[in-house]
């Protein structure tokens, strides 16, 4: 029997949300967007995916609101950035359980505090919104050698366009 590719038949909200971002290299363009890339060409140098999948997600992520296309760029709507406190949340839990340490670490741009696993900036005690944050390496970021990663190397604001 063959494996379903979506999850028309559940009744739940968390399998409509996946039918959005539950498709493998979803997340991590949805991550990367976060990051400041917004050009196809940058997706497809940081990411190493094929070019055939990446212009299909980009476009499934247009198509139900997560980005808009604005002239070359990719950028995440109000809805896209609803999506941070998932991002946030499972990449923390890879650190803990599956890679060993922090690949990066986020600030919180108004007091430089290091916001906690739960989002939350503890010097002010409030939640941190996405667009109040910076993005640090961490003690085990990335080595790799494409222009993005090399960019994301020095502390940027989240949302902030990168050009690599």
């Amino acid at each position: 029997m063959a494996l379903g590719k979506d999850y028309a038949a559940q009744d739940c909200s968390l399998a409509r949300a996946l039918e959005v971002v539950g498709e493998r290299w979803t997340l991590l363009i949805v991550r990367d967007a976060f990051y400041g890339v917004r050009r196809f060409s940058d997706f497809l140098a940081h990411l190493d995916i094929p070019r055939a999948v990446l212009s299909a997600r980009l476009q499934a992520l247009v198509d139900t609101g997560v980005l808009i296309k604005d002239g070359s760029d990719y950028v995440l709507t109000g809805m896209g950035k609803e999506l941070w406190p998932v991002v946030h949340t499972l990449a923390r839990w890879g650190e803990d359980h599956l890679h060993g340490g922090q690949c990066r670490v986020f600030v919180h741009a108004g007091c430089g505090a290091r916001v906690g696993p739960d989002g939350r900036c503890p010097a002010c005690d409030r939640p941190v919104p996405v667009d109040d944050l910076e993005m640090l390496p961490g003690p085990s970021g990335s080595r790799r050698s494409d222009p993005v990663s090399k960019v994301l190397r020095e502390p940027h604001r989240l949302l902030a366009p990168i050009r690599a």
